[in-house]
């Protein structure tokens, strides 16, 4: 489950009791085990956390691939049983990139770095420091712009950069040179998630210690070659999919996400420590994998025939919901065939003395309360207590079929100490609870297999957000998968500020107040300025239509 929105999804919920004897099967004495050697081979550090696009991620595709196989699923990607999909990483400094002045070549990355909006270009001319000169680079201390701003938290350095910079070509520069000789860090970096518009100019900033060699002498004639190259950093991520094809005209989606963490590059670790280790997710999301598995199995069996089945262990669900975004664009069946979606995410964990789950999606259709509310849920390990939140949107791959008008359920049995760390391993997993779980889900198929198709209802939007405690928000759902530039809606929320001011799903925000927004990070830093009460101004891109509206938090 992506961190991003997962401490604040499960707020307001209704709880239900039922409890009846337990029926042992067959199958519930097996199960445990079959869920216990799925999860361990998951959740091995060989796999070294499953991040989406490694060679983690491919062992554990190949194994669900395998298990598909031996059931007998019929393949249902598009290549095979996989489909594979593209994540934009950012971008990345080419190898081609390289400054010399006066003959030294400076260290890429560590004396100098490109900004990301850099153009790939070259440039070789004889500057004067002090001089701006047309078509030669420019010279700019940062020193006097920082001890300027340095008690206004709401300047932003990097928007500042890129502002002036666009200003200075349109003045006559061929390129922009950056150092800072004050005490103050400016904190710059390569920001590869940076979004900016691409200048039509370099745009370089030299360290502290080059510069005070190189630049110390105003009255100093350089001779210095730019070569920049900036290249878009991608990773592909597999979805598996198998089908169980019962000539029916509906068809059942279940679902789970197997990637999770690897060693936590990605940001969305809660260790805080800075420790390289693994990141094994065995109950986010090994659990739901092999929840899946299981159900397939069963299912290959059943004599719930008036449906087919289809099966998706989604990867890129850390990173936003890539893997079943993809497929919900992507679909490789007809989703308006589609009865219903169940998902599953982190549910091996459920606690011997509450017996708590969560069944997330309650309110997407009215048909749900057959099953839950009815006297057919005792057959079933009644003795669970249900907390039923009625939202189809949340911090798992469910959303994405919402999204579609597609009715959804999401089981979960909640957040833990072990959460996005290294020590969710698999010794930790309540196997003979998510046996339970399993059975709950198998036992809700085959009462719906003859029920007809569901009808959707359309629920209140669950906020997301990347960060906790904000005191306003815009209430709209980002598009995680984006790669352009600013922060796309993919989804706005009742009643909140966003939808007030009349943004719709599909806008893209460009800037918000003063703060330009060129990617989903420094949207949440230019949120964080705001607090309730505030109004300012939103531009925001409809199509290829620029519009701007007022918003009050």
């Amino acid at each position: 489950m992506f961190s991003k929105i997962a401490k604040t999804f499960f707020i307001f919920l209704l709880l239900a009791d039922c409890s009846a004897p337990k029926q042992i099967t067959k199958v519930d004495t097996q199960l445990p085990d079959h869920l216990k050697a799925h999860i361990q081979y998951l959740a091995d550090d060989k796999l070294e956390g499953r991040r989406t696009g490694t060679k983690g991620e491919e062992l554990a595709m190949d194994y669900i691939v395998n298990q598909f196989k031996s059931i007998g699923l019929v393949p249902k990607g598009t290549e095979y049983y996989t489909q594979s999909f593209p994540i934009n990483d950012g971008k990345t400094i080419d190898s081609v990139t390289e400054f010399n002045i006066n003959g030294n070549k400076l260290i890429t990355g560590k004396e100098f770095f490109p900004f990301p909006f850099s153009p790939d270009q070259s440039i070789e001319a004889m500057p004067a420091i002090s001089v701006q000169e047309a078509e030669m680079p420019w010279f700019f201390d940062l020193k006097e712009i920082l001890e300027e701003n340095k008690n206004k938290p709401q300047f932003d350095l990097q928007d500042y950069i890129h502002i002036n910079a666009k200003k200075a070509k349109e003045r006559g520069a061929s390129a922009v040179i950056l150092y800072n000789t004050s005490s103050i860090d400016d904190k710059l970096v390569f920001d590869g998630k940076d979004k900016s518009e691409q200048l039509a100019i370099p745009v370089l900033y030299v360290s502290k210690g080059p510069a005070l060699k190189y630049f110390s002498d105003k009255e100093a004639t350089l001779t210095i070659k730019i070569r920049t190259g900036i290249d878009e950093k991608n990773r592909i991520g597999h979805n598996v999919i198998g089908y169980i094809d019962n000539q029916a005209p509906s068809t059942v989606i279940l679902g789970a996400h197997y990637d999770h963490l690897g060693y936590g590059e990605d940001g969305n670790s809660m260790l805080r420590t800075g420790e390289h280790l693994i990141h094994n997710g065995a109950d986010d999301n090994a659990s739901g994998t092999a929840a899946l598995i299981e159900l397939a199995r069963m299912l290959k069996t059943s004599k719930a025939t008036h449906n087919n089945y289809l099966f998706i262990a989604f990867s890129g669900e850390e990173l936003g919901l890539f893997g079943s975004k993809y497929f919900t664009e992507h679909p490789t069946i007809d989703l308006k065939a589609v009865d219903y979606m169940i998902n599953m995410d982190m549910v091996g964990r459920l606690n011997d003395s509450t017996r708590v789950i969560t069944i997330g999606g309650y309110g997407t259709t009215p048909a749900w309360q057959g099953f839950f509310s009815g006297n057919d849920i005792k057959k079933t390990r009644p003795d669970l207590v249900y907390k039923y939140d009625s939202s189809g949107t949340g911090p798992s791959d469910h959303t994405s079929f919402y999204r579609m008008g597609i009715p959804v359920l999401f089981y979960f049995t909640g957040i833990h100490a072990d959460y996005h760390k290294p020590t969710d391993d698999a010794d930790k997993i309540n196997y003979e609870g998510e046996s339970t779980i399993v059975n709950n889900i198998y036992k809700l198929v085959e009462w719906y297999n003859d029920k007809g198709k569901l009808v959707f209802t359309k629920t209140r939007e669950t906020q997301t957000s990347s960060r906790s405690g904000f005191s306003v928000t815009m209430g709209i759902m980002p598009d995680y998968t984006f790669a352009g530039t600013g922060v796309r809606a993919d989804g706005i929320s009742e009643g909140k500020p966003a939808q007030k001011a009349g943004l719709k799903a599909g806008d893209v925000i460009i800037r918000l107040g003063d703060y330009t927004i060129t990617s989903l990070d420094n949207y949440m830093q230019a949120l964080g300025k705001f607090k309730k009460g505030d109004t300012t101004k939103v531009k925001f891109t409809r199509g290829a239509v620029t519009m701007e509206a007022t918003v009050e938090f």
